[in-house]
């Protein structure tokens, strides 16, 4: 062996050296990154967490967004220890975008459903104990998933519906206020006295200690239709009592004008035959 190629393995292996120290102080760099990164994600995530717990934010979307946030902070520490050893992370970001597209035109729905019970759980239109109608469904509201909301009719009949539908749609939601305004219809003849009328379902609801002073109950003539003299009738009750009070009043209401001699006409069509 020459000089020249002696020169030629020492400059070869030179360069190997320089290679290992440099990638082996970075693969240690990057371990030492990997070491910090995921304790200060830890730390972040608690933090988070807390602030979580202390908004009250709903358990399961809480877990939930605690678990993405762990794992968009720990890919990001991947990414960089990944950069320090020496590798170019521009492939690895691609490979995660596509990967993450495939999965979102592959779970359109189950994302929708996931957005809209994000979305219902954070604004709370409605609470577990609600009775809401929606999506022409109406009942209880027994549970609320981050995919759908479950009901329960009043003939004990179980409806879930899912958070996407439910989100972009007109919600009552009956349960939101303590009271509730009863109304009423009641049709009297045309050649009854509606003074009197009037003073029966007023005393009725003078007298029901259901109905509250305030808003004050109402009563008027609300149309004069082809059969029947309509009376209107309002009041307000707490929100328990509303369907007992309700059920209650036109028992007692249609008594006492039977009582008075007033009548409840009801639709009548003459027929002429030539």
């Amino acid at each position: 062996m020459n000089f020249t190629d002696l020169t030629s393995l020492n400059s070869y292996l030179s360069y190997l050296k320089g290679l290992v120290i440099q990638y082996g102080l970075n693969f240690i760099y990057a371990l030492v990154l990997l070491f910090i990164g995921f304790k200060v994600s830890n730390y972040i995530v608690r933090k988070f967490e807390t602030i979580l717990s202390s908004k009250q934010v709903d358990q399961s979307l809480s877990k939930f967004l605690v678990s993405v946030a762990l794992w968009v902070l720990k890919i990001a520490v991947v990414l960089s220890a990944i950069k320090t050893v020496g590798f170019e992370t521009t492939s690895f970001v691609a490979i995660l975008g596509s990967a993450g597209l495939a999965v979102g035109l592959a779970l359109q729905g189950s994302l929708a459903n996931f957005a809209g019970g994000v979305l219902i759980l954070i604004l709370k239109p409605f609470k577990v104990g609600d009775f809401i109608m929606a999506q022409g469904e109406s009942g209880t509201v027994e549970s609320i998933s981050t995919f759908a909301t479950t009901l329960v009719s009043g003939d004990n009949k179980v409806i879930i519906i899912p958070n996407g539908k439910l989100a972009n749609s007109n919600i009552t939601n009956v349960s939101a206020k303590p009271t509730r305004r009863v109304d009423f219809t009641f049709g009297i003849g045309y050649g009854d006295d509606i003074k009197k009328a009037k003073d029966i379902i007023e005393n009725h609801f003078k007298n029901d200690s259901r109905v509250l002073d305030e808003p004050k109950y109402m009563i008027a003539v609300g149309e004069l239709a082809d059969s029947s003299v309509n009376l209107i009738a309002r009041a307000w009750t707490q929100k328990a009592d509303y369907w007992a009070f309700y059920w209650e009043t036109l028992e007692k209401i249609k008594t006492e004008f039977d009582s008075a001699g007033i009548t409840i006409p009801f639709p009548q069509q003459e027929i002429n035959i030539i």
